[in-house]
């Protein structure tokens, strides 16, 4: 170790990393987001803008990658970038009960690169096969004046009739069902790279896994939780989740409530790692990342028994109760979360 990487270590037992020191306040982001739907005119669900169109609705979301990007574009290897676009905007709608259809592009470079194009094409192929999805377009801006690199966003469609949207409230005395995640998906890549480039190159080998590199594990793709929504359809599902920005204070979305998580999934070592190398602490960890657990959605305890019976990864991981305080508060792993 250089001496250099050892004052850092000595650093990093005396402080631990936040999200908001490494350049992302997530409260500042979802005032920021509100003032915006504000100004936007009509919108309606937490995850996807609704429109009616008869005896249907129209659900549109749209999201990028965020700086999980900066991780490709270290090791130049964009492959699974494209999957991540199309899970962050799929699994939006999922959790809204609609289904998604269609999926636009929107790519952003400072200068064009066929290369890299094709393989974030590659990745949204895979994506769309993934989500069942149709992609019909997108757009390649090349902006040398604003951007650095590339960006990529894209837009989302989808389709439900208006009997399945789910109510998006939940209601005290629900279970709560909970699936999988399929590591660090693509949200807190802010903290986690901060975390993990403290004592390691991108190129090292992972600890917990030599076989791939840090930068591999950290570019694992975003799970895409399409086969959720036919058995959620199936019952009266109340609301539910995508876990992402804002980790578990996310579950406060689906209500006021308090949501006690009794048996969350493991985190996987990932999580374990960028905790260790950039000494966070337990809460910031659970608001930050999904731990995990990457989708939830609330309904009767005889209802979640079905939904479980009928899922490969699926389990009862908690119960929704009212709280008293009445703002809403996520309690797992001894914590006591709240937006």
């Amino acid at each position: 170790m250089t001496e250099e990487r050892e004052d850092s270590a000595e650093e990093n037992e005396e402080e631990g990393l936040t999200y908001a020191e490494t350049g992302v306040d997530i409260d500042a982001s979802e005032a920021a987001t509100k003032a915006l739907i504000g100004a936007a005119g009509e919108f309606e669900g937490d995850y996807a803008g609704l429109v009616d169109i008869g005896d249907q609705y129209l659900a549109l979301a749209t999201d990028g990658v965020g700086t999980k990007l900066l991780v490709a574009e270290a090791i130049d290897d964009y492959s699974t970038i494209g999957i991540d676009c199309m899970a962050m905007n799929a699994n939006d709608l999922l959790a809204a009960g609609v289904e998604p259809v269609a999926f636009v592009d929107y790519l952003a470079v400072e200068s064009p690169d066929e290369e890299t194009s094709e393989e974030i094409g590659a990745g949204l192929r895979e994506g769309a096969k993934r989500a069942g999805v149709a992609l019909v377009g997108g757009e390649t801006a090349v902006m040398p004046d604003v951007i650095k690199g590339l960006d990529i966003a894209g837009t989302c469609a989808g389709l439900a009739p208006k009997d399945a949207v789910f109510p998006g409230e939940a209601e005290a005395g629900d279970a709560i069902v909970g699936w999988p995640s399929s590591g660090i998906h693509s949200n807190g890549l802010t903290l986690a790279r901060e975390a993990a480039t403290r004592n390691h190159e991108y190129t090292d080998p992972f600890p917990p896994n030599p076989d791939v590199t840090i930068a591999e594990e950290l570019l694992t793709p975003t799970r895409i939780y399409s086969e959720v929504l036919e058995p959620l359809r199936e019952v009266e599902t109340h609301a539910a989740a995508h876990v992402t920005g804002g980790g578990w204070t996310n579950l406060t979305r689906m209500g006021e409530y308090r949501y006690e998580i009794t048996d969350a999934f493991d985190p996987q070592a990932v999580f374990e790692f960028v905790q260790s190398e950039g000494s966070v602490d337990d809460e910031e960890m659970h608001r930050t990342f999904n731990m995990g657990t990457g989708f939830v959605a609330a309904m009767s305890e005889a209802d979640a028994e079905e939904v479980v019976d009928g899922s490969e990864d699926a389990r009862v991981i908690g119960q929704v109760q009212e709280d008293d305080d009445g703002d809403g508060v996520v309690s797992i792993r001894g914590l006591e979360l709240r937006e």
